[in-house]
């Protein structure tokens, strides 16, 4: 089956707005994790706006387990890995150590690369391997060397992803804001077989295939991509949760993962 990760950034988000340790994104993640997701996905920024790096922290040494499906539960970072120490400047908000002080000190399953700027709203763009190869590849080389799985976040374009085996990652993260609103206009056909060309393309590369970014209920059952083996979901999973609570939504996104 797709396995579905779950993003808490959103879950942060509505505690960093009051001076509270509530809601505790740890706690939000065993539940969403009983309720049968298969894994928790943080996207830490330096600024820490949402998810912080003692969160990152906190869910590490959390035990994540099993999901309630009964299998292993993953622990997924995001986040660009050039991204440097910075000092909070906030009373009781730790410093951030650094995208990859983070990691080291958490070592989670899956470490999935983004290459977002610190002052951008939310991830908008995939890597340049390109312009970008040479630089990833010592950082995909230390990841490895810290048992991490490594993605790499990647617009739909097959040329861009055959380069990728020769850094040493194992998977590809489609960025599918692109689908999501062709999808949202009611003309997704031309922009899905794009993304299909591309997970070809990975799978031919022995490149395991993730997806996310504005994935929703209503595009989700569309997303019809071959080889896919996770979503991540978090802002549409956040909303739904307020509609339906937690167990609900978590059911409605593993029905639409099963229909695909």
């Amino acid at each position: 089956m797709i396995q579905l990760s779950i993003n808490l950034n959103k879950i942060a988000l509505i505690r960093n707005s009051r001076d509270t340790r509530h809601p505790d994104p740890c706690e939000f993640a065993a539940a969403a994790l009983q309720a049968g997701a298969h894994g928790i996905t943080v996207h830490p920024r330096p600024d820490q706006r949402h998810i912080r790096g003692d969160d990152c922290i906190a869910l590490g040494n959390a035990a994540l387990s099993q999901s309630g499906s009964g299998a292993p539960a993953e622990l997924n970072i995001e986040g660009n890995p050039f991204a440097e120490a910075q000092r909070s400047g906030r009373q009781g908000v730790t410093d951030y150590p650094g995208f990859m002080s983070l990691v080291e000190a958490v070592r989670p399953a899956q470490v999935t690369l983004v290459p977002d700027a610190d002052d951008q709203l939310t991830s908008d763009h995939g890597f340049d391997i390109t312009r970008d190869g040479d630089k990833l590849l010592p950082v995909i080389e230390q990841l490895k060397t810290w048992g991490c799985r490594v993605s790499l976040f990647m617009d739909p374009d097959p040329r861009q992803i055959e380069m990728i085996p020769a850094l040493g990652a194992d998977r590809i993260e489609l960025y599918t804001e692109r689908y999501a609103r062709a999808h949202e206009r009611g003309d997704h056909a031309s922009t899905l077989f794009e993304f299909q060309e591309a997970a070809r393309a990975a799978t031919e590369q022995g490149l395991g295939i993730n997806a996310g970014h504005d994935l929703n209920l209503s595009n989700l059952v569309d997303f019809d991509i071959p080889n896919l083996l996770e979503v991540s979901i978090g802002h549409a999973f956040t909303i739904d949760a307020l509609r339906w609570g937690i167990p609900e939504t978590i059911h409605r996104y593993l029905a639409a993962l099963k229909s695909l």
